[in-house]
């Protein structure tokens, strides 16, 4: 029997971050729970789901945090769709988690630190990204076969949409945090055709409230 023909069908993945969150104590709180969304999160969250709401949209993935259920929320409810959990886009594990090393950098002179320090390529303070890239991209392959022909939607966390989207580039892991293009609510589409991916674009539909953001140390 010959191989059957590899499939034409268009399919767009949509990568969005949550909105901005409540932190007041400026933690870096990666996967600790009840950090929800700010009063301004949430209307970047609607600012989100305005953009995305039109497209064809048959399948949505949430990362199981509050602040990523929240910024789905009001698509999921335009949509009159069911949202599904997805641990593997969850937010980066990070050893430094409830610390304010963000903040307040200083910290890691510390000592007790310097072993956490060592190798900034990998990185050696938390999940490496080699298994950010691996974990995303399983999840989106999941998501274009469930959305296969149509648009599926993603809401996950900074560390690992920009993992993602240097994975299907084919740019290194490791990276600069300053140089990360994935503002609060932001989206990148990954579109393939069949199994291939075909280009990637990216869009702030939050963009006129992003200035009055707070700083987000643990995105």
């Amino acid at each position: 029997m010959p191989d059957p023909a590899p499939s034409t069908e268009r399919t767009v993945v949509h990568l969005v971050r949550h909105g901005e969150v409540h932190n007041p104590d400026k933690l870096l709180y990666g996967r600790m729970p009840d950090f929800h969304l700010s009063e301004l999160g949430r209307r970047m969250a609607d600012m989100a789901a305005s953009y995305l709401r039109e497209r064809d949209i048959t399948h949505l993935v949430s990362s199981p945090l509050e602040r990523a259920q929240e910024t789905m929320q009001p698509l999921a409810e335009a949509l009159g769709q069911d949202v599904t959990l997805d641990e593997r886009v969850i937010e980066a594990g990070n050893d430094f988690e409830g610390l304010t090393v963000g903040s307040n950098p200083k910290q890691l002179l510390h000592p007790r630190f310097w072993t956490k320090l060592r190798d900034p390529l990998q990185p050696s303070w938390g999940e490496p990204y080699s298994e950010i890239a691996e974990r995303m991209s399983a999840a989106v392959a999941d998501a274009r076969d469930a959305a296969r022909g149509h648009e599926a939607v993603i809401v996950s966390h900074q560390l690992p949409v920009w993992t993602a989207r240097r994975h299907y580039e084919g740019a290194r892991l490791w990276h600069d945090p300053r140089s990360r293009e994935c503002s609060l609510a932001s989206v990148t589409s990954v579109t393939f055709v069949g199994d291939d991916v075909v280009s990637l674009s990216y869009a702030e539909p939050a963009a006129p409230l992003l200035a009055q953001a707070s700083k987000v140390v643990g995105a």
